[in-house]
C-alpha cells in the first residue's frame, strides 16, 4: 500500500513538474510570433499591391513628375524582393535590411503625396482619392501589425528567459530570441512638407 502511494505521488510530482516547465507554452508563443509576422507581411503586401494603381492614376495628371513616380516604382520593387521568412526573425541584419526596404518605400510614397498637393485636378479625381484613402488605411494596419508583432516577440523572448522555461529551452527546445521590428532611423523627426509656397 505504501509503495503504491509513493508511486502515485511520484507520478503526480512528475506530471506537475512537466506542466510547469513551459514546453508547450513556449512553442505556442513562438507560433504567435510567426502569426503576427504573417499579419504584418499581409499588410505590407496590401500596400505593395495598391501602389501600381496609385502610380498609374498620378501618371496621367502629373506626367512630368517622372522621377518621383520612378522612385516609387523602384522602391516598391526592392521592398517586394526583400524577403524575410519566419526562420530569419532571429537575424538582426536580415530584419534591418527588410525594414530599410520598407522604409524606402514609405519615404517614396511620402514624396509622392507631397507632389500630388501641387495638382488640384488630381486631388479631385475620385480614383485617386479612393486609392489615397486605401493607402492611409493600409498604413494604419501596418502600424497596428508592427505593434502586435513586437508584443508577441516581447512575450516570447521573456518566456524563453524565465525559469523554469529557460531550463526547458536550453535542454529540449533550443528556441532563439526573436528580433523586434524597430522604428526607422529619423522616425522621431517630423517630415518637412512644402505645398509649393516658396520662401
Amino acid at each position: 500500500m505504501l509503495k503504491r502511494l509513493v508511486t502515485v505521488l511520484a507520478a503526480l510530482f512528475i506530471a506537475a513538474s512537466l506542466a510547469g516547465c513551459g514546453y508547450n507554452s513556449m512553442q505556442q508563443q513562438e507560433e504567435e510570433v510567426y502569426g503576427a509576422w504573417a499579419n504584418l507581411e499581409s499588410a505590407l503586401q496590401r500596400r505593395a499591391d495598391l501602389i501600381p494603381n496609385l502610380v498609374e492614376t498620378v501618371k496621367g495628371a502629373a506626367a512630368h513628375e517622372k522621377s518621383t513616380l520612378t522612385a516609387v516604382v523602384e522602391a516598391r520593387a526592392k521592398a517586394t524582393q526583400t524577403k524575410l521568412t519566419p526562420e530569419m526573425l532571429t537575424d538582426k541584419n536580415a530584419l534591418a535590411n527588410f525594414q530599410a526596404a520598407q522604409g524606402a518605400l514609405s519615404s517614396a510614397l511620402s514624396r509622392l503625396m507631397v507632389v500630388v498637393e501641387r495638382y488640384p485636378d488630381l486631388k479631385a479625381n475620385q480614383n485617386f482619392l479612393a486609392l489615397q484613402h486605401q493607402l492611409e488605411g493600409t498604413e494604419n494596419r501596418i502600424n497596428v501589425a508592427r505593434q502586435r508583432y513586437n508584443e508577441a516577440v516581447k512575450t516570447f523572448n521573456y518566456s524563453i528567459r524565465k525559469f523554469p522555461n529557460s531550463l526547458t529551452n536550453s535542454l529540449l527546445l533550443h528556441l532563439e530570441r526573436k528580433e523586434f521590428f524597430e522604428a526607422e532611423p529619423g522616425a522621431k523627426t517630423a517630415p518637412k512638407v512644402n505645398f509649393g509656397s516658396e520662401s
